[in-house]
């Protein structure tokens, strides 16, 4: 019979992860999504005051969100450390990738600690955002069947069904932003106006044209697990054809609904610097190559167009 110290020697305890580590497999640097808070307070407080249960709507639906996400993204550096293509995505051939954003693959913690932290942080969704809706002032179906939509297809992106090796990915990662702002909404005020529309629509735009460009960076490691993107499956001049029609399709959301009265006239002028910073990250991407630097201008550009969403909303009252 082994005594405690032999124990000990044979099964050594595994040293305690810090929080820090966590929150690097949560990707919670990368808080884009998050900034549809700020842009649906702009949206609904000019116009009716926030009671205590629309306040609690919204946290509930942040914080759902940001669990959603922090389990989507340990599910999918699972699978990547699993099938390889992080390994090639962020090896020491890629040296512009920094590899503590991928803790598994840096060894800094094991793969049960990761799946036991994807499951909590599903859970805590499903029991925010169940909350929201509970407790959501209005409740129009097409918001129940959007948040339901969202949380499994959040589940789902690269982990059992692997949505995003399926030719989902680029549909997701705007998908998910026209969730975080138009659900919200709805459940706040029981309707979508126009206004609103647009700028939920513009802002799932964001980080979907900031994805794409990662896509490109990625295409080997990619097509080696047989992850189905576009810049995987089309040719090079393809690819780049398709995030131009994205980039354009942008911009026509920022100009066409002042022209058609949806959105107030001067929205069009107010929004030209996104179209600009769009044009130069296409140009400096998919013309210079320099993808890696284009992604990044990319996430500034959605940084920039949601301070300007917002304060089209205080210049306008409010989305309605």
């Amino acid at each position: 019979m082994l005594d405690n110290t032999a124990l000990a020697h044979r099964y050594p305890p595994r040293p305690a992860v810090s929080w820090r580590v966590y929150a690097r497999l949560a990707k919670l640097d990368i808080y884009d999504y998050y900034l549809a808070t700020p842009l649906l307070l702009a949206m609904v407080l000019p116009a009716q005051a926030l009671s205590a249960e629309g306040a609690a709507v919204l946290l509930l639906f942040l914080l759902g969100g940001v669990a959603m996400f922090a389990g989507l993204c340990s599910f999918d550096d699972i699978t990547g450390y699993r099938d390889g293509s992080d390994a090639a995505n962020y090896g020491p051939d890629a040296p512009a990738r920094r590899l503590a954003r991928k803790p598994l693959i840096a060894g800094a913690l094991g793969e049960r600690q990761a799946q036991s932290f994807a499951w909590l942080a599903i859970a805590v969704q499903l029991a925010c955002w169940s909350g929201a809706v509970l407790l959501a002032p209005a409740r129009p179906g097409w918001t129940l069947l959007a948040t339901a939509a969202c949380a499994f297809a959040g589940f789902q992106y690269s982990w059992w069904l692997k949505l995003s090796y399926r030719g989902w990915q680029e549909f997701l990662l705007a998908f998910y932003g026209w969730v975080f702002v138009l659900v919200p909404y709805g459940l706040l005020t029981g309707r979508l106006d126009s206004f609103a529309l647009v700028q939920g629509l513009v802002f799932g735009l964001g980080p979907l044209l900031f994805g794409v460009y990662s896509n490109v960076n990625d295409i080997a490691g990619d097509r080696a697990v047989g992850r189905r993107t576009v810049a995987v499956l089309a040719s090079p001049a393809g690819n780049a054809a398709f995030v131009a029609a994205l980039s354009l399709l942008e911009a026509a959301l920022l100009t066409v609904p002042s022209l058609l009265g949806l959105a107030p006239w001067w929205f069009a002028v107010l929004m030209v610097p996104v179209i600009a910073l769009r044009a130069s990250q296409f140009t400096l991407g998919l013309v210079a190559g320099q993808i890696l630097r284009a992604r990044r201008l990319g996430i500034h550009t959605h940084r920039v167009c949601c301070a300007l969403l917002v304060a089209a909303c205080l210049l306008n009252g409010g989305a309605a």
